[in-house]
């Protein structure tokens, strides 16, 4: 019974969230499309023609927004989960710490990266101090994939949570990175904990 009730809030919230409204006018997979339109527009990572990496990509919704907005850029979505395709999008299968995957992507550009993105969260377990630990562990694993494959002067953007990694994390992208932001987009939902990482220029 307990379970239902949730379920049924949940739902009223979603037909309540503007963001979810809007994704369904404009054919975004989720609202965390406008998370990124945000962030891009505080931040000015993206532009036209670029090389980008959109790892733990599904449903997609941050793809979709690349290719819609950004003419003539490449990119490639990576995520062990199913996703359906998208057009102008190079869709990889696998797990994007696995060295073979990393391979595939490098090969695929032909050279380094311009800009990786990340929205990736763990499927919750109830835990939020597990949750938030396992998310910074790929967060993490996200910022060592970037400075291996970024070009010089390279963006990175990662999905952060306060926890026991947040300021390890921070730290390290200060020692990789001349400008590190954290900053939490108008369309994250209020009571949640999740902020994200916006860093520019690799050293």
């Amino acid at each position: 019974m307990k379970k239902n009730k949730i379920s049924k809030n949940w739902i009223i919230k979603q037909k309540r969230d503007i963001y979810v409204k809007q994704s369904k006018v404009e054919g975004y997979r989720s609202r965390a499309a406008y998370k990124l339109k945000e962030i891009n527009e505080k931040f000015k990572i993206l532009k036209n023609g670029i090389h980008i990496v959109d790892l733990g990509a599904a449903p997609g919704s941050w793809s979709q927004f690349v290719s819609r907005n950004f003419k003539n850029s490449k990119i490639v979505s990576i995520d062990i989960k199913e996703m359906e395709d998208i057009e102008n999008i190079h869709q990889i299968k696998g797990d994007f710490t696995d060295e073979l995957q990393q391979k595939k992507i490098i090969d695929y550009f032909g050279n380094k990266i311009d800009v990786v993105i990340s929205d990736m969260a763990v499927n919750t377990t109830g835990n939020k101090n597990v949750d938030s630990i396992v998310t910074g562990e790929l967060s993490i694993e996200a910022l060592n994939f970037s400075t291996n494959t970024l070009k010089k002067q390279g963006s990175f953007v990662s999905k952060i949570f306060m926890g026991s990694s947040f300021n390890e994390i921070v730290k390290s992208a200060k020692k990789k990175f001349k400008e590190v932001h954290i900053f939490k987009p108008p369309a994250s939902k209020k009571n949640s904990k999740e902020s994200f990482i916006i860093c520019k220029h690799l050293r």
